[in-house]
């Protein structure tokens, strides 16, 4: 068995996790002094600093002006949740499914909602769906990008413009990181705590004047809770999308965000988040081409995700382990790189085959996604002395 020698330098910031992500470069608490805390989050300062967030974001995105922007509770599952259970029911649904949280909005169309005109379309991890299968006319619930499996939609050209339908995008792992096409997306919902490495909880909802016009045509079968409420007396209620939030935000949490946006607009606005996040994907793809004992999850590389970075371990001797065994291989590594502050929290989720999940988005250094690489290697090389023997 070859010999790795453990690697001198560490990554200066050991966070690769896949949510909560890592804090932006040069991040520290001093910069949240400025947060309105003991006030009111219906107070003039509260709800500026609530409406400069929705407004920032919107430059940043580039969001069109007549889509509305606004925080709701729940984190991007909350979001995804208050707009599946005030929209659906109108017409039938074509449901796409290749991982973890895209399965998870199966569970709660079919079992929960108990709709029954549903289609879904799916893959195994490491894989997408046959996008040219979905019918637009219906109404289309989907991942722009698989957070546990490291896969992502190439484009939105599987869209239809004239759609009937309406599109549901739960984007938390892909926006501000890869470029969305608005005009295809009328749902659009994600969280703070990924690719601007904000803090939990908090969920942003984006919804184009279709979404609107659905919300005051139709009205769901069952009854929503207070926190699901986007209209008043059957009419939208604005008021939501312009800082009068449906709960109690956290102020620091929106103070943290701020912090983020602003280092954004500082940097050079998304289009450099896009870049950064790219360039720690081809970091990795340069390291995985001259080992071989990894691969990515996702073979096409059209498809292949410069946010949550899955790795798969193709070794021989692993591939001959019983399942329980691979789990207990790919632990070890993931410890003992917790072990020694190289990398923290980069095990594949625990619905998805054995192996690597490290996050790539913008917040987290190049230099640090090189620095970890001789890590991953030598991590390996000690799971195979340790687990396998030879």
């Amino acid at each position: 068995m070859n010999v790795i020698e453990k690697p001198n330098y560490k990554p200066n910031n050991p966070n690769f996790s896949s949510g909560p992500c890592a804090k932006r470069p040069g991040w520290d608490v001093k910069h949240l002094s400025s947060a309105p805390l003991g006030r009111s989050h219906r107070s003039k300062p509260c709800k500026s600093k609530i409406n400069e967030v929705c407004e920032l974001s919107r430059s940043i995105l580039k969001l069109p002006e007549s889509y509305h922007i606004a925080i709701v509770p729940g984190s991007d599952t909350g979001a995804i949740e208050m707009a599946m259970w005030s929209m659906l029911g109108e017409r039938p649904i074509d449901i796409l499914s290749w991982e973890s949280f895209g399965e998870g909005w199966v569970t709660d169309v079919v079992k929960q909602l108990k709709l029954s005109n549903v289609k879904k379309v799916s893959a195994d991890y490491g894989q997408i769906p046959a996008l040219e299968t979905v019918d637009c006319d219906k109404d289309v619930i989907f991942t722009w990008n698989g957070t546990t499996s490291g896969v992502c939609v190439p484009n939105a050209d599987w869209i239809k413009s004239d759609r009937k339908g309406l599109t549901f995008c739960d984007a938390t792992s892909a926006v501000f990181a890869m470029d969305l096409d608005w005009s295809k997306l009328d749902v659009t919902t994600y969280s703070w705590q990924k690719v601007l490495g904000g803090e939990a909880q908090h969920g942003m909802l984006i919804l184009s004047p279709r979404a609107v016009e659905r919300l005051e045509a139709y009205s769901p079968p069952w009854p929503l809770p207070k926190l699901f409420r986007l209209t008043k007396n059957g009419n939208f209620n604005a008021s939501i999308f312009s800082g009068a939030t449906i709960n109690t935000v956290s102020m620091l949490c929106v103070e943290d965000v701020l912090d983020s946006l602003y280092w954004v607009n500082d940097l050079g606005g998304q289009k450099e988040l896009v870049r950064r996040s790219k360039e720690n994907l081809r970091t990795i793809e340069e390291w995985v081409m001259k080992t071989d004992w990894v691969e990515f999850l996702c073979e096409n590389k059209n498809n292949r995700s410069s946010t949550s970075i899955c790795l798969s371990i193709v070794d021989e001797s692993f591939k001959n382990l019983e399942n329980d065994q691979k789990d207990k291989f790919s632990k070890f590594m993931v410890n003992i790189l917790d072990e020694e502050q190289v990398a923290y929290d980069i095990g594949s989720y625990r619905d998805a085959p054995p192996g690597l999940r490290i996050w790539g988005g913008a917040t987290v250094e190049s230099s640090d996604i090189k620095l970890l690489c001789p890590w991953l290697d030598w991590a390996f090389y000690q799971a195979k002395e340790n687990i396998i023997g030879r």
